[in-house]
């Protein structure tokens, strides 16, 4: 029998025997390997009240004091890291190297999140008129919420709690359907480093608990990561019900290669950041632009022969480059884009489709697939693949080049490849992409910075983590305060009348 997976709220699992379940998949082998408790209304309204509850005294502690309890909550992820990265790609389907990045770059964010003593320090001028000061204070929200992909099933939950908490905030977590057990654990790992019940709580379902979040009354904000079309919505939604969004979308990112780069790391760069992960990472590299033929003429042959040398493979066989997709469905979605991209004269020159490994037969496996003259009117061009596919779109000029990603209605990442240093100071300068990297494919900053990206990418004026999460997560309140002099007799102060 599948294990059942409750909710976590008042620091227990809370299962409800009589509500919908929905299957947890194991991608590597197509099997069910456990049942997910779905919540609704009332089990949202269970948390925020548990959360209401624990809010003054959480909120009330010194920022040294939650920064403790991050800095323990960091020790414990460390000291759980291997069996987090197994349970992660027992339901995502990324191999167990790509799983430790996922829990590293969150656990990066904890540690940030350790120095709020600092980031939360509100400003001061004294004397800016007779016996007047005024200074203004940071403060938390109160309950707040995140929902999240199944993607990153722990950096972007730890983007989003680890500040929010650390602000003095109770966190409400929605992760998503298809991977929830990490979630599941980093809430047990917060217990232990002393998050108080009632702090922190993770509730399970689709659409009908999105919507009950971002119109709870008694939730302050939302932060969503998840596609376009969603991400618009709840970010419309919420604000309409008067909360604070951040709500982060889809991606077509781009990678332009000039002629005078060089090929060898461009095209191993490049097979890394379109196929790692199975291209399930929204700042993953899905179209190469080289720019002109010459560029065309010694990128091709590289990347070719690498993406062909592609081994997909069970998550946890070490010798795999890529694991499986996540679900049956995705995984015939992006078959679906295949076909379209032929269907609308791209060239396919390696096709994943029909990949079959031996033994593991009903998994969510598809090889590596490569397109090249793609054009900026094809449907599979315009929409976000996500998944083990590349796209190759010719340029003749830098113009026609930054024009790509610049006119896209994505605009997450984009990166260029070059050895000329005005080139590259140009594009970054003026394309139209929220990250840049230059001769870097993936340019996720870390989280001292700040991630998000523009257009149809990211809804809302913050981005996540860094110093624009503490700004997201707290509220400042700015104080005039006039002393006037003490009297000469002590005795002759009185409290005025409030009456």
């Amino acid at each position: 029998m599948a294990r059942i997976i409750p909710h976590f709220i008042q620091g227990e699992p809370v299962e409800d025997s009589g509500a919908e379940r929905a299957p947890v998949y194991n991608p590597n082998t197509g099997e069910v390997q456990a049942e997910l408790t779905l919540g609704d209304a009332k089990i949202l309204n269970q948390a925020v009240a548990s959360a209401r509850a624990a809010f003054p005294a959480w909120a009330g502690l010194t920022p040294q004091k939650r920064a403790r309890v991050m800095f323990a909550f960091k020790a414990l992820l460390e000291r759980e890291m291997d069996a987090l990265a197994d349970l992660l790609a027992s339901e995502h389907g990324k191999i167990v190297a790509d799983a430790k990045g996922d829990i590293q770059r969150g656990l990066e964010a904890i540690e940030f999140a350790c120095g709020v003593p600092h980031l939360v320090k509100g400003e001061h001028s004294g004397a800016v008129g007779p016996g007047i000061d005024m200074y203004s204070l940071r403060q938390p929200l109160g309950v707040v919420a995140g929902i999240t992909p199944f993607n990153f099933p722990a950096m972007i939950p730890m983007w989003m709690f680890g500040l929010a908490l650390a602000c003095g905030n109770c966190f409400i977590l929605k992760p998503s359907e298809k991977d929830p057990s990490v979630p599941m654990r980093l809430a047990e790992l917060l217990q232990e480093a002393g998050v108080p019940p009632g702090v922190f709580h993770v509730v399970h379902g689709a659409k009908p608990i999105v919507d009950a979040i971002v119109r709870h009354p008694d939730i302050a904000a939302v932060s969503f990561v998840g596609s376009s079309a969603v991400a618009e919505q709840v970010y419309a939604d919420a604000a309409r019900h008067g909360k604070r969004v951040q709500a982060m979308g889809g991606a077509k990112n781009h990678m332009l290669i000039l002629p005078d780069a060089d090929m060898e790391r461009a095209a191993n760069d490049l097979v890394g950041a379109a196929y790692g992960s199975a291209g399930e990472r929204c700042m993953a590299i899905s179209v190469a632009v080289p720019v002109g033929e010459e560029a065309a003429d010694k990128l091709l042959p590289l990347l070719l022969d690498k993406v062909q040398a592609l081994k997909p493979g069970p998550s946890h066989d070490a010798g795999s480059d890529f694991g499986p997709l996540v679900t049956a469905a995705h995984k015939e979605r992006v078959e679906q884009y295949i076909a379209q991209g032929v269907d609308e004269g791209a060239e396919l020159l390696v096709d994943g489709r029909g990949f079959a490994l031996q033994g593991y037969e009903q998994g969510f496996f598809l090889g590596g697939s490569l397109f090249d003259r793609v054009t900026a009117d094809m449907t599979s061009y315009q929409e976000e693949i996500f998944g083990p596919v590349l796209q190759i779109a010719r340029a003749d000029t830098l113009d026609q080049a930054l024009a790509l990603p610049s006119r896209h209605a994505y605009g997450n990442g984009a990166a260029i490849f070059t050895r000329n240093g005005a080139a590259a100071r140009e594009f970054a300068a003026r394309v139209e992409a929220g990250m840049v990297g230059i001769n870097v494919p993936i340019p996720v900053p870390l989280s001292y910075y700040t991630f998000g990206g523009w257009k149809r990418s990211a809804f809302g004026d913050t981005n996540q983590h860094g110093t624009d999460g503490m700004k997201f997560w707290t509220r400042i309140k700015t104080v005039t305060a006039r002393w006037p002099d003490a009297p000469s007799d002590a005795s002759a102060f009185v409290l005025p009348n409030l009456s």
